[in-house]
């Protein structure tokens, strides 16, 4: 698999950016460092394996953003960087099996493919916080949605959890 030095460099990326602390908003314990699913090491299915890209990718730009919990953070940037990691891993897999479909990435490639990559990141994800670019073409979406994506049900796969470190503490 082609995309194996990706997922390693992503891994490592992601530990080095990880503390020890544990992160705590209001109460709630989401965590410092983010733990991919054991599956995600050991299946070589190329849709499980492109949705790995992108949590690595989006947890890693999660850690880097930082904050109070990097599990909480996100930004418009973080998302289309993912996403756009979540296709390049999928059609380099369907270019060394083209017999490869998933109803989901195949909708998301064509959307891709027409130039609205950056409109359906910020219809269908986007947070009251984020900055979104000024240049979307959010008609020209809209028009090419109704024709092209109808029924379409946009996903979010995360292979992997937020959790945190344990705190040791040594007598």
């Amino acid at each position: 698999m082609r995309n194996y030095p990706l997922i390693l460099l992503s891994i490592t990326l992601a530990i080095a950016g990880c503390s020890g602390e544990v992160y705590l908003r209001d109460g709630v314990t989401d965590g410092d460092t983010f733990y991919l699913a054991e599956r995600a090491l050991t299946d070589t299915d190329p849709v499980l394996q492109s949705w790995v890209t992108y949590s690595l990718g989006r947890s890693a730009c999660q850690l880097q953003i930082g904050g109070e919990n990097p599990a909480r953070e996100s930004s418009f940037a973080c998302e289309i960087t993912a996403r756009r990691l979540l296709l390049d891993t999928w059609l380099e897999q369907q270019a060394e099996n083209p017999d490869l479909h998933d109803e989901y990435l195949d909708e998301l490639s064509s959307v891709q493919t027409a130039g609205y990559l950056k409109e359906y990141v910020a219809r269908n994800f986007r947070k009251r916080h984020w900055e979104s670019p000024e240049d979307l073409d959010r008609p020209g979406f809209k028009k090419w949605r109704r024709s092209n994506l109808q029924g379409h049900k946009p996903q979010t796969r995360i292979i992997g959890s937020w959790n945190y470190a344990r705190n040791v503490t040594r007598k």
